[in-house]
């Protein structure tokens, strides 16, 4: 594996695309032989991997945009890895085929007796119904493939031009996206995760799910970034400097995290209304409490306290633990949000919680794929915005 250092193209881009493909593909067809086997556990098992990987997208979003708001700095040398990671996001809807064919094993609201059976139910069908689900989950992924399309194909024509003028337009695009993306990824959450539980409710749900994805895309890039300083790419490009700024975010979020997930909670436990109450109720019984406990210790007190001092956030070796980590259990988190609901009912939440094989398989299929689409895509292009005015200040940029 080897780059240009006047082009900072890929010279040999190595197999390490080619491995990842070869993953999802045995992924794949492993979740493929599940479905024949059990296709309630694969559908529930599917749409966790799914929305893990969608998340991560959105988060690379997310990141990219508000670079370009704050007009930042130090990011510019890492934003061509934030760009391919969000671009592959609209392709992911090809994903989303199995759980359109799977929504009567995972949504309730779409068992026509249940409804009849529910006052409340009904009086939710005209937004809970099969046929607007899937159109609103059409203008997601449309509005991600606008967005994701804009912000890349300017910040191409920037390597080939020496125009300010795309770093002011990829400002004036970021601006009214941001409230796009704030918009569908809320839906999307209340649709994809939130409607498992059709009879619950939180208008706070958006923040959790977001501030989730956020952490788990840094998490990635941080692993990324630290992937191409072992093969030797970019290791004199992106510092300690930069990897203390990554380190700073991961660490300004999981409090943020915090605070969002307690807020949520605490509301619900104050309020003690029955609607709102079950969604905590049913992942504290049986074996679900040790889960929450475990997203409690995992995705607030333990990364807190590994990140607290300046001497942390700035080794690589603890970063690259980190990265693995919020990875693991922002999956660690979809899971406890989806699982649950698995059964009659939700009859699975109090038997208790079972790993199964296919979340492995389900994880690794759109995984690999999703890590083969992004490899292929940056690999593709130089690996930072070469013309960009302030790269030259980001090679350099120190922490004050």
């Amino acid at each position: 594996m080897k780059i240009d250092t006047k082009t900072f193209r890929f010279t040999d881009t190595g197999s390490f695309g080619s491995k990842a493909m070869i993953v999802g593909v045995i992924g794949l067809l492993a979740s493929a032989a599940g479905y024949l086997v059990n296709s309630e556990q694969f559908f529930h098992s599917y749409l966790t991997a799914f929305v893990f990987w969608v998340t991560l997208g959105l988060g690379a979003l997310f990141f990219t945009l508000i670079h370009h708001l704050v007009d930042a700095e130090w990011s510019v040398v890492l934003r061509r890895v934030m760009e391919s990671t969000m671009v592959t996001l609209p392709l992911l809807i090809v994903f989303f085929v199995p759980i359109a064919f799977g929504m009567h094993d995972l949504f309730e609201w779409t068992h026509v007796d249940v409804v009849a059976g529910d006052t409340l139910l009904q009086g939710k069908a005209p937004y809970l119904n099969t046929t607007f689900f899937l159109a609103r989950t059409a203008g997601y992924f449309l509005i991600w493939y606008l967005l994701t399309r804009a912000l890349y194909t300017r910040s191409i024509k920037q390597d080939t031009s020496n125009e300010k003028g795309q770093t002011i337009r990829m400002r004036q695009i970021s601006a009214p996206g941001m409230v796009l993306f704030g918009f569908t990824l809320t839906y999307a959450a209340f649709d994809w995760l939130m409607s498992l539980n059709p009879h619950w409710y939180s208008t706070i749900f958006g923040v959790y799910i977001f501030v989730g994805a956020l952490l788990s895309s840094l998490g990635f890039i941080t692993l990324i970034l630290l992937f191409l300083r072992g093969k030797g790419v970019l290791a004199d490009k992106v510092t300690v400097e930069h990897y203390h700024d990554l380190g700073k975010l991961i660490f300004a979020f999981t409090i943020f995290w915090a605070y969002i997930g307690f807020s949520q909670y605490f509301l619900i436990w104050y309020g003690n209304i029955p609607e709102e109450t079950i969604f905590y109720h049913t992942r504290w019984a049986g074996s679900w409490k040790y889960v929450s406990m475990l997203i409690i210790l995992g995705h607030f007190i333990f990364p807190f306290l590994m990140l607290l001092t300046r001497a942390a956030k700035r080794s690589l070796k603890v970063l690259a633990f980190m990265g693995f980590w919020m990875l693991f259990i922002h999956w660690v988190d979809m899971y406890w949000v989806i699982l649950p609901s698995m059964g009659a009912h939700g009859a699975n939440a109090h038997h208790g919680f079972s790993l199964s094989w296919m979340d492995l398989s389900t994880m690794l299929g759109i995984g690999g794929i999703f890590v083969w689409l992004f490899w292929k895509r940056f690999t593709s292009q130089p690996v930072v915005p070469v013309n960009d005015p302030k790269l030259e200040a980001s090679f350099h940029f120190v922490n004050g």
